[in-house]
């Protein structure tokens, strides 16, 4: 059996991301459970991520606590960081952008204007080796026997 661990939530559903217009544009980018690129109806232009049913993400990271008021800005920012990792976006570009949308994602959904700038400011001092190159989750194996 092959397996992945360091997942702590699954998407049950699709979920479309439409970003701002301070976004930059780039070249459209798919994976398995990812896509981002100038997503249709939102306008000329503007950029969305859209999120598989079934991706896994670890939620928050770090020393807090995981409150519905963080879980949508924790998938944006860990969709955005894989990108990142997987060297579809530059990250010299790009994660400072998928940090500030993580603070925006917060505030929108009604965090504490404290509490989101220690989260953003946490990610601005100790983010960077998340969004270093790694690749995926290491496959493991399990022991099977017949």
């Amino acid at each position: 059996m092959k397996y992945r661990a360091g997942y702590k939530y699954q998407l049950a559903e699709v979920y479309t991301h439409p970003f701002g217009a301070t976004f930059p544009l780039c070249k459209e980018v798919e994976t398995d459970y990812l896509w981002l690129g100038e997503g249709p109806g939102w306008g000329a232009s503007m950029m969305t991520l859209i999120v598989k049913k079934g991706y896994a993400w670890d939620g928050p990271s770090g020393p807090t606590i995981d409150t519905k008021n963080f879980m949508r800005g924790s998938l944006v920012h860990d969709a955005l960081y894989q990108l990142i990792r997987l060297e579809y976006l530059d990250k010299n570009i790009y994660r400072s952008i998928a940090d500030q949308e993580l603070y925006r994602c917060c505030r929108e959904d009604q965090m504490s204007w404290l509490r989101a700038n220690i989260v953003y400011y946490s990610l601005r001092v100790f983010g960077n080796p998340a969004a270093r190159r790694s690749g995926e989750n290491k496959v493991l194996t399990a022991p099977w026997s017949r």
